[in-house]
């Protein structure tokens, strides 16, 4: 009998590419699990008009009762209560993605970044807390802040509403996650990422701003970053940006009880067909070193990760986005590496010891 059992979501697009990739590397490292599918994504939408279908996770409470499309993942946020997110960005020597700046003797330098982002997943804005053409009863509600009186004029179909809506709770656990991250992980900062001089009420309990400037310009100065839900989806993802781009971003999605991990790159399905496969994988490979840290698999990550690392640094196996060529069944023939052969390389440096 397996040591663990994993349920394995593929989605849609690439995601049914790199998963089959990351599942060959997780046997290659020795993890003993058993896995077992379930259905999610666009094409369930469209046939079933539920993302997310009663049968993954048992819960009639989920069937959809329009064909309103929500994220899947969205949902299984709210469902499992995955309020902390966890999104690292690390740089790998020898990428060419790499963030990169000029020096005062004209020279360049490329820092180290190591960033690592919380984020508030199931508040803010990310509620779900929405109108379009509000009812009565809303509007009647906001009519009694003295700001919304430039809105009572309009017409209720020609409104849309989003709240943003934040609990202390929340908003305690998720920054006693990053620091208790940062004391464990040997981070020397954490840094708030919110917007209290505008927002003054929600981002009045998790407070900074200007992020975006100072982390272009000086990212290596960063460690550990908790941010509520929009504001650390836009920072992971500029970070990301640094550390060569989404195809190194990864992700997990953690609750008391559930955790999800996955890479942040999206569907992108219009590479899913190709044969051979182009897309770059390692953000799926380093999505699950997090699995491994999450289940005390710590030799197993770092394997990962070491294994991932050397391949990088070695420059001879690149996949299309790595090599800065646009995607498309022609950037094999540009000496761009498949899919395929970039998890070859990454299995090939696995060290025996982690149970190769």
């Amino acid at each position: 009998m397996a040591k663990y059992t994993v349920v394995t979501m593929p989605g849609d697009g690439i995601g049914n590419v790199v998963l089959a990739e990351a599942l060959r590397l997780l046997d290659a490292v020795g993890f003993d699990a058993e896995y077992v599918h379930a259905d999610v994504g666009w094409e369930f939408w469209k046939s079933e008009g539920n993302a997310l279908p009663e049968r993954t996770v048992e819960d009639p409470a989920l069937q959809g009762q329009g064909l309103v499309y929500y994220s899947p993942i969205v949902s299984m946020r709210q469902l499992f209560s995955l309020d902390v997110c966890i999104r690292p960005c690390r740089s790998f020597p020898g990428n060419p993605l790499n963030f990169i700046r000029r020096t005062s003797d004209g020279g360049f330098e490329e820092p180290q970044v190591d960033a690592v982002i919380f984020r508030q997943n199931t508040e803010g804005l990310y509620a779900g807390i929405e109108w379009t053409n509000p009812p009565a009863q809303v509007l009647e509600a906001l009519g009694t802040h003295p700001r919304f009186e430039r809105f009572a004029a309009a017409a209720p179909e020609d409104l849309a509403i989003s709240t943003r809506v934040f609990t202390r709770h929340a908003c305690r656990r998720i920054l006693r996650a990053a620091f208790e991250y940062a004391e464990k992980h040997g981070y020397e900062s954490v840094t708030v990422c919110e917007k209290p001089n505008v927002l003054r009420e929600t981002s009045g309990m998790l407070e900074h701003d200007a992020q975006m400037m100072w982390l272009t310009k000086n990212p290596e100065a960063y460690g550990v970053i908790v941010a509520g839900n929009m504001f650390g989806d836009i920072v992971s993802d500029a970070f990301a940006g640094l550390v060569g781009g989404l195809g190194f971003a990864a992700s997990g999605n953690i609750g008391d009880e559930v955790a999800v991990f996955e890479p942040t790159h999206g569907s992108a399905p219009k590479y899913e067909h190709l044969d051979p496969p182009i897309v770059n994988p390692i953000a799926m490979f380093l999505t699950s070193a997090m699995l491994l840290d999450h289940v005390g698999e710590m030799d197993m990550a770092r394997a990962v990760r070491g294994a991932v690392a050397e391949v990088i640094e070695a420059g001879e196996v690149r996949v299309y986005d790595m090599m800065k060529l646009p995607g498309g069944p022609d950037v094999i023939q540009q000496g761009a590496a498949t899919t395929i052969e970039m998890t070859d390389a990454v299995i090939s440096k696995l060290p025996v010891a982690a149970g190769v």
